[in-house]
């Protein structure tokens, strides 16, 4: 498919980028839409004070407060069935969108019933990773979107996504975490990313894990053509 990129972008330099894909598989490279929870700095926790009444045990008292990593967890003052807790556990709180996202891992091998028999499902149930797209609604300046779309940064990827109209997006490589590899958690869009586009994802993530890049690698050569161009890249509208 053909996507209006400006020139100085790594998508107006591999074609095809985007491809229409209707396949039902966790394909990497597929743009998906997911709820996705904020990464703040410090997150916030639930602390279960109390039940409202002490012969309801579905309904409680709670306390959100700010979390710390060195504070020991709160026993619960009565049992809440409808909230269990194990020993060692807290409840986090996170703000969270449902946003555009590009699955860059299927996840492992799915591990058969019969080993996990006797497992907490939650140890071996499959995930997918995927890295959350955020747009920019005038949130990014123009000067750090020109950057990004020069491959200044490892977890930044500037965007176009095909879903989007004319916003432009920021993927972030260093928010890539786990989705649960269910219809249930996730919808598929049309649209995926073509082989070519996400090999060039893969070294783009080998990067950022690494710190390094190969030098005769198609990233790198891409990178040090539109660094070398970023006095005459014009700032995005």
């Amino acid at each position: 498919m053909t996507q209006n990129y400006p020139e100085f972008c790594p998508q107006s330099l591999i074609e095809p980028w985007w491809e229409e894909y209707s396949g039902d598989d966790y394909r990497p490279g597929r743009l998906i839409m997911a709820h996705l929870p904020h990464v703040d700095k410090i997150p916030y926790t639930l602390e279960v004070v109390g039940r409202k009444d002490p012969k309801e045990h579905q309904t409680a008292r709670v306390r959100i407060k700010t979390f710390r990593i060195g504070e020991p967890p709160r026993k619960k003052d009565l049992p809440v069935s409808a909230m269990p807790l194990h020993e060692g556990e807290i409840f986090c709180v996170y703000r969270a969108k449902k946003r555009p996202a590009i699955i860059v891992s299927k996840g492992g091998t799915e591990v058969r019933d019969s080993l996990t028999r006797d497992m907490a499902k939650a140890r071996t149930n499959p995930t997918i990773l995927v890295a959350p797209s955020y747009g920019r609604n005038g949130k990014f300046t123009g000067e750090f979107s020109g950057r990004v779309r020069c491959i200044e940064y490892p977890q930044f990827l500037w965007e176009k996504l095909p879903i989007g109209g004319r916003e432009e997006s920021i993927i972030r490589f260093d928010h890539i975490q786990p989705v649960g590899r269910s219809t249930k958690t996730i919808e598929f869009t049309p649209y995926c990313l073509s082989e070519k586009a996400m090999e060039f994802v893969r070294q783009w993530v080998d990067w950022l894990f690494t710190g390094t890049m190969r030098e005769e690698s198609d990233l790198c050569r891409t990178r040090d053509l539109l660094m070398s161009l970023e006095g005459d890249t014009p700032s995005p509208e």
